[in-house]
């Protein structure tokens, strides 16, 4: 099967909601809950994998790792949080090209100072906005797709406030991005504000953010199309672990058996297809009389 342009994922009408996945589980559940496509974000990404916040201690080649993971497990089109390109021009480039290969479809590229934090963080820094639309100019005008869907972040609502952010906004568009995201919103109002300044953008309805959480409809109706819900399924998977764990060490084990059934499990990993392939394709076993025969 090939993966979808993302592109194609905007011509429906409504808000486009894509839940975020965290390890390669996570996007095949995505996909087996009838979702259109998905996102990849750093928080989640390096939470699961590697066990540490996402404040810039992991870079390109730890993070392309996790993607590449998550990408080969899932065959819809994804949006990844490519952070601030990982340097200079050239190096927006070549983060670009690397998850053009690997499949990506959507890319963010985002005005913070590396090291980087979640948008929702204290503790942020941004670069001068020409540092920054310069990497937008090379990330759109040498990406090897022209179907590649490029989305400028800044950070600057939370550093600079929302006027300069918004110019930023502008500045990004007229770079080459497709489109244009305004992290940490404070209220309804500044949505109402940004939403109907750009024709596209990105609302991020991040639990226990710091910006306002409406329903898809709401933020669709204020005018953000693009809806990454990035820490929802990890926050839940942490908390559902935590009770079993808890469960366990106090040898009560009264929750077992409130997850997923072990058939249910080997079906979301594929065990029904590589049983197949193993039966269909597996050698003949040699029996006494065709030892030794070609």
């Amino acid at each position: 099967m090939t993966r979808k342009s993302f592109r194609s994922l905007l011509a429906a009408d409504g808000p486009l909601i894509l839940p975020g996945a965290h390890d390669a589980l996570a996007a095949r559940l995505i996909q087996r809950a009838g979702f259109g496509g998905y996102f990849i974000g750093g928080f989640g990404a390096v939470g699961a994998r590697f066990g540490v916040p996402d404040i810039g201690l992991k870079g390109l080649g730890d993070i392309s790792e996790a993607v590449r993971d998550i990408l080969a497990a899932c065959e819809l089109p994804v949006l990844v949080d490519a952070d601030d390109g990982y340097g200079d021009v050239k190096n927006v480039v070549h983060t670009v090209h690397t998850y053009e290969k690997m499949g990506a479809g959507a890319l963010f590229l985002e005005d913070q100072r590396w090291p980087k934090r979640c948008g929702h963080l204290e503790g942020k820094t941004v670069v001068p906005v020409e540092e920054h639309a310069a990497k937008i100019r090379a990330a759109a005008g040498e990406r090897i797709n022209p179907d590649t869907f490029l989305i400028a972040r800044t950070d600057a609502r939370a550093v600079s406030g929302l006027d300069d952010a918004m110019r930023r906004a502008e500045r990004y568009l007229k770079a080459g991005a497709d489109c244009i995201f305004i992290e940490a919103l404070r209220s309804v109002e500044e949505l109402e504000r940004v939403g109907k300044a750009f024709d596209l953008q990105v609302a991020n309805p991040l639990a226990g953010g710091v910006s306002p959480i409406l329903r898809p409809e709401e933020y669709f109706r204020l005018g953000f199309k693009i809806l990454p819900y990035g820490i929802d399924l990890i926050l839940r998977v942490t908390r559902t672990m935590q009770l079993a764990l808890e469960d366990m060490r106090s040898g009560k084990f009264e929750r077992m058996g409130t997850g997923a059934t072990l058939e249910e499990y080997l079906s979301v990993v594929g065990f029904e297809e590589w049983t197949r392939i193993e039966g269909s394709y597996r050698a003949a076993e040699a029996g006494p009389g065709n030892r030794g025969k070609p």
